[in-house]
Parts: structure tokens; C-alpha cells; sequence
């Protein structure tokens, strides 16, 4: 499928894990891709694998949490490729995040966590509106199954992620920008097993209705679906792709 011709999107965290997988999806579909992360060496070589096998990327290193870094990168987009048309806001503090609660985190720490989290989407989509709204565009947030449950300042930052994503959609509306997020549930990636001890994903595959844990791949219709003109009637909202581990009415 070619969705994305002469379409260019920026994807935040893209260096490995679900970030990668999206970078590579919308690559296969055409789409000119900013691989964006603060790990240069793993980011450099995702663009130059899409770059090896035929597509258009680049890699710009950025800091999602610094609004300079954010215009940096939007800066650059445009440079290369001309426009910006979609953003995936993926970056987040999660392989190595501190476990603690709300009541004892260190609090320069939680800002920080927060300050990439949640204020890092509003950083980059604050940085490529301004590119995007000529033409119009679409954004996927990267939020998470642990908005509706007890994870501490993890589920905070992803419970706001979700309300900026539906206050952004009547903000950018009148540019022609959808943004939609994304909730996963448990997926198998480096970072899921560095964080959750395995006995606890264990039990959380055990309670989902269709019993296996998900990967990288089974995120990646609903974000090209979201990002494209299929869903050109869909913004504000919230899609979880877990399993069903979350019902909501």
C-alpha cells in the first residue's frame, strides 16, 4: 500500500522498539520518515536501513522535553523533505524509568519524567502545526492501557496524554489536523522486560480476553490507519489496541 506518497512523517522515539516499527511501516508505505530519538547511533542506523532497502529518512537526534530541540526538528523536516504531514509522538522515558509512587519520587526526577511523558508531545506538536496547517495533516499520540489503572506517575503521564489529545483535536481542527492517540496494552518489547518483572506480565497476559502479549507489530494498522486519510472522519480520539485488557463504555 503506498497511503503516504509524497508524505512526510516525523515519529519521536523511533530509535528501536515500537517507535522503530512504526518508522519502517509508514516507510514501506511510501512515506518520507524522520526517524527522531535522542540515540544517535541506534537512530542513524534505522534511517539507514529504510534508506538501504529503498525508502526516503533521515535521523535528527532531538530532546522532546526542550521546546529548541523540538522547533530543531521540525526545522529540519521541513529542509530535507519540504513539509511535515504526520506526527507520531512515541518518545518517552519507559527501558529505564525509576519504579516508585506518586507520594515519594524524587521530584526532580518526576518532572523531568513528566516533562518528556506528557509536555514532550505538546513540545514537537506546538513545533510542526505552524508546517502543517497549509495543507492540513494528521498526529497518533502514544498513550496507554495504564491511563485506567494504578501505575503511579507512568499512568498520570498517559491519563494526560489522553486529555491533551482531545483538547489538541478542537484546537487544530480548524487547520484540517487530526490527532488521535493510541493506548497499548502489555507489549513485548526491551524495555517491557526491563521494567515488569516477567511473573507480573505473566499474570496480565493471563487476565487479557485473547491470552498473549502483544508486539510492536499488532500497534502498527491501528497507527497507519489513524495517521492516513482512512480515518480522515476521526480525531479526539482514544484507540486501545491491548487485547482487550481495557473495556470502556
Amino acid at each position: 500500500m503506498t497511503r503516504f506518497t509524497g508524505k512526510t512523517a516525523i515519529v519521536t522515539g523511533a530509535a528501536r522498539g515500537i517507535g522503530e516499527c512504526y518508522a519502517h511501516a509508514l516507510a514501506h508505505e511510501d512515506a518520507n520518515v524522520v526517524v527522531a530519538d535522542l540515540n544517535t547511533e541506534l537512530g542513524t542506523s534505522v534511517a539507514k536501513q529504510i534508506v538501504a532497502y529503498g525508502g526516503r529518512a533521515i535521523f535528527c537526534d532531538v530532546d522532546v522535553s526542550e521546546p529548541e530541540s523540538a522547533k530543531r526538528l521540525a526545522e529540519a523536516a521541513v529542509a530535507e523533505f519540504g513539509t511535515i504531514d504526520h506526527l507520531v509522538n512515541n518518545a518517552a522515558i519507559y527501558g529505564d524509568m525509576k519504579l516508585d509512587i506518586l507520594l515519594t519520587v524524587p521530584w526532580d526526577y518526576y518532572k523531568k519524567f513528566m516533562a518528556v511523558n506528557m509536555d514532550g508531545a505538546l513540545n514537537v506538536t506546538r513545533a510542526v502545526w505552524p508546517h502543517m496547517r497549509k495543507n492540513g495533516g494528521s498526529i497518533v499520540n502514544q498513550s496507554s492501557t495504564a491511563a485506567w489503572l494504578y501505575s503511579g506517575f507512568y499512568g498520570l503521564a498517559k491519563a494526560g496524554i489522553n486529555a491533551m489529545t482531545q483538547q489538541l483535536a478542537y484546537e487544530l481542527g480548524g487547520n484540517n489536523i487530526r490527532i488521535n492517540a493510541i493506548a497499548p496494552g502489555p507489549i513485548d518489547t526491551e524495555a517491557t522486560r526491563t521494567v515488569t518483572p516477567g511473573n507480573i506480565v505473566d499474570t496480565m497476559v493471563q487476565m487479557l480476553p485473547l491470552k498473549r502479549i502483544g508486539t510492536p507489530e499488532d500497534l502498527v494498522g491501528a497507527c497507519l490507519y489513524l495517521l492516513s486519510d482512512d480515518a480522515k472522519w476521526v480525531t479526539g480520539h482514544v484507540l486501545n489496541v491491548d487485547g482487550g485488557q481495557i473495556f470502556r463504555s
